[in-house]
C-alpha cells in the first residue's frame, strides 16, 4: 500500500518533535525489596522529523515500546530509544515516562503497613551526530512531605503552622541507585514524611516529631542536596521543594542544582 508519511515534503521545515503523547501502558520497573514491581505508565515518545519526510510512522513507536515495556531500567530505556530512532530514520529520539511508584510503609509506632505512592519520571534522549551517539537519562521522583514553619514556632506561644508540601529530585544517571534511596533522603530532610495509615499513637508521634523538627523549604532543599551527594557522584541533579502554605494564599518554593564541571 502507498506510504504517505514517507513522501517528500516540499516546505523544507524540520520538526523538532513528532510522535505520540499520553500512551497508557503497563510497565515493569526495578524495586529494591521485591526486585521488580508492576505499575502503569503514561508515555510520551518522539523523534525529530527531517525536512524531506511528510510525516512519521506512529505505529512504530508502539511496536518498539511494547517490545521493551516489561524491562525498562536505564540501559534498556536507552536501547528502546535507539531502536525507535533507527526504526524511524531520525537523528534524535526522546521519551518521557511518568508512573506511580508504590512502597509498603509501616507506621512509625504501631508498625501497621499501608501503601504509599510516589510520582516518578524517566526522561531521556538518544542523538546521532555523525559517528557519535549522545545519550542522556534522567530519573525524577516527587515525594510528599510535612513541614512545620520555624518562624511560626519561634514567635507563637501556642503551636506553629504546618503544611503538606512536595519535594522533587531529578538525577542524571551515573552511579547506580534505587528510587527508594531518593525517597529516603527526602523524607529524612523534611519535618517528617507522610503515611497512608496512622493509628492514634502514630499520629501523636508524627505531630510531635514534626513540631520538634521545623524546616523552611530552603532547609529541605539544602539537606536533600547533601543527601544526594552522599549517594554517589552524579553528573547532574536538581532539588526543588514547594510548601502548600496553610496560612498564606501562595506557596513557598526553593530550588537548586548541581552540575559537574567538564
Amino acid at each position: 500500500m502507498i506510504d504517505i508519511q514517507s513522501q517528500k515534503d516540499e516546505r523544507e521545515i524540520p520538526l523538532e518533535k513528532v510522535g505520540i503523547k499520553g500512551l497508557k501502558y503497563p510497565l515493569t520497573v526495578l524495586d529494591k525489596e521485591h526486585k521488580t514491581q508492576n505499575t502503569t505508565v503514561e508515555a510520551d515518545l518522539y523523534v525529530n522529523l527531517p525536512v524531506h519526510f511528510k510525516g512519521t510512522h506512529m505505529s512504530r513507536f508502539i511496536e518498539v515500546f511494547h517490545k521493551h515495556h516489561q524491562k525498562l531500567s536505564m540501559p534498556h530505556f536507552l536501547e528502546m530509544l535507539e531502536e525507535i530512532r533507527v526504526s524511524l530514520q531520525a537523528a534524535k529520539a526522546f521519551a518521557k515516562l511518568t508512573f506511580p511508584y508504590f512502597l509498603e510503609k509501616p507506621a512509625p509506632v504501631s508498625g501497621q503497613k499501608a501503601v504509599m505512592s510516589y510520582i516518578c519520571t524517566y526522561e531521556g534522549s538518544v542523538e546521532k551526530n555523525g559517528s557519535d551517539i549522545k545519550k542522556t537519562f534522567m530519573v525524577s521522583v516527587e515525594v510528599p512531605v510535612q513541614t512545620v514553619c520555624p518562624c511560626s514556632k519561634a514567635i507563637s506561644s501556642r503551636g506553629a503552622h504546618n503544611q503538606r508540601g512536595r519535594v522533587k529530585v531529578t538525577v542524571q544517571c551515573g552511579p547506580f541507585f534505587w528510587i527508594e534511596d531518593l525517597i529516603d533522603k527526602v523524607e529524612k530532610a523534611a519535618s517528617i514524611g507522610l503515611y497512608s495509615l496512622l493509628k492514634r499513637e502514630d499520629e501523636k508521634y508524627v505531630t510531635e516529631k514534626a513540631y520538634d523538627n521545623p524546616k523552611f523549604v530552603e532547609d529541605i532543599v539544602r539537606d536533600v542536596y547533601l543527601g544526594i551527594k552522599e549517594l554517589g557522584d552524579f553528573p547532574f541533579f536538581s532539588v526543588e521543594a514547594e510548601n502548600y502554605e496553610s496560612i498564606h494564599n501562595h506557596n513557598a518554593f526553593a530550588y537548586t542544582e548541581f552540575k559537574k564541571q567538564e
